[in-house]
């Protein structure tokens, strides 16, 4: 009922930020590949620490 008090684990804060990074990588693609490619490396290297949290958890699928 009171969602909005609970907060949020680390997996979600990860992947609010692999989303962001990876929204970001597209809008700078068609403007400057360099920081495109810089921002999905970083997303990989987010979505890395996703699967490394969810495998510690017991909930890797």
């Amino acid at each position: 009922m009171f969602k909005f008090f609970k907060k949020k684990s680390n997996i979600d804060l990860l992947n609010e930020k692999y989303s962001k990074l990876q929204k970001e990588g597209y809008e700078l693609s068609t403007s400057n590949r360099m920081e495109s490619d810089q921002k999905y490396a970083e997303a990989q290297e987010v979505l890395k620490e996703i699967e490394a949290l969810e495998k510690a958890e017991g909930n890797g699928k």
